[in-house]
């Protein structure tokens, strides 16, 4: 709903929706939640910084979309 401020207690602090999306899609979709949102998209098993950003999401990938090869 446009215009509509959720309070802290309503605001949504997880996607699993996206699950299977691409990462595309589930930008998307966080960002129609979340307009405000820093997405970050990372390879799954990344390292990442441990201080907490109320406005950071990260989207963890772990598909490979074709076939590696040298060239």
């Amino acid at each position: 709903m446009a215009g509509v401020v959720r309070s802290a207690e309503e605001r949504k602090t997880s996607w699993p929706e996206v699950v299977g999306m691409t990462a595309e899609e589930a930008k998307k979709v966080i960002l129609k939640d979340m307009p405000e949102a820093d997405i970050v998209v990372l390879p799954a098993g990344s390292v990442v910084t441990t201080e907490f950003r109320d406005n950071r999401v990260r989207i963890f990938i772990d598909t490979v979309a074709d076939t590696p090869r040298i060239g």
